[in-house]
């Protein structure tokens, strides 16, 4: 017998593991303690599993829990979106997305194509930037959502959508390398990738030189497919036409980011909470918080 989920219970499931904790998940839910933790043992119970364990930093998630996680974020975000398309919640309005140059091609495409095509009286405007100027540009009140690279040590306030791997990033047969100073291009001086490239690169006593930083990443590009220089870019955002270096034992490993989106969530419109539920269902392939 096929059975159902309640979404009020995957909602909760979904604030406390972003929250890590029940108080916190309790507060935004406006509701008490009391009733959150009831509400995941119920689903505890639903699915016969053990959804959460506490450590010295709070709740995570069991590997039942990690199971649910994707799936049941896909299940609340396209609640929402019937939701908001069958009441007519969002008619109209006006969102500003931020989001850093290397996802605007590949990752953000079919958010924008989905979203638009849900949303047409929604007026939506892209701001392209590096992660650290979004995010000034989020507490200044001059985007409304925002999408912002960091690495995975740090402990962001943000919501998780994607952990992705920093990869070297070369031209196919290219040399560039080998050359020392190893010559890298970067975007911009306030790329968020900027500070633990160079770190790595330090680390292991590998001398290094800049040779193009600008805002533009396709300028960046070129400089990569000529084979000037090499660069850093996640895994994802890689374009077809360029190399993953994997097989250069000289070049240091890099860590791993994670894409956290940040909007001010009790006050937002509905057109922003449509669109922060597009992402979390449509951000490359909407395939959970795991790269």
């Amino acid at each position: 017998m096929v059975g159902n989920l309640d979404t009020a219970l995957i909602r909760t499931f979904i604030t406390v593991a972003d929250k890590a904790s029940m108080t916190a998940a309790a507060a935004t839910l406006h509701l008490t303690q009391g009733a959150v933790s009831q509400q995941v043992r119920r689903l505890e119970d639903v699915l016969g599993a053990s959804l959460f364990e506490r450590d010295r930093r709070g709740l995570r998630l069991t590997a039942a829990g990690e199971r649910l996680f994707g799936r049941a974020r896909q299940i609340l975000a396209l609640n929402d979106e019937i939701w908001a398309e069958m009441t007519g919640d969002v008619e109209r309005g006006k969102v500003r997305l931020g989001v850093p140059f290397d996802l605007v091609g590949k990752g953000i495409a079919p958010v924008l194509k989905s979203y638009n095509a849900a949303f047409s009286q929604v007026e939506l405007s892209l701001i392209c930037a590096a992660s650290p100027d979004l995010k000034n540009a989020l507490a200044a009140g001059e985007i409304d959502i925002a999408l912002i690279e960091e690495p995975v040590r740090d402990q962001p306030g943000g919501e998780c959508l994607r952990i992705e791997r920093l990869v070297w990033v070369g031209a196919k047969g290219g040399t560039a390398r080998a050359r020392r100073p190893l010559p890298v291009s970067m975007v911009s001086q306030t790329c968020a990738f900027r500070p633990v490239v160079f770190e790595a690169l330090e680390t292991r006593n590998l001398p290094w030189r800049t040779v193009f930083e600008s805002g533009n990443i396709e300028a960046t590009a070129v400089t990569v497919r000529t084979d000037m220089a090499v660069t850093a870019w996640l895994a994802a955002t890689v374009p077809d036409d360029l190399a993953i270096i994997t097989d250069d034992r000289e070049l240091p490993p890099l860590p791993a980011f994670s894409i956290n989106m940040y909007w001010a969530q009790e006050s937002a419109a509905p057109a922003i909470r449509a669109l922060a539920n597009h992402m979390r269902n449509h951000l490359f392939g909407g395939d959970g918080r795991r790269s």
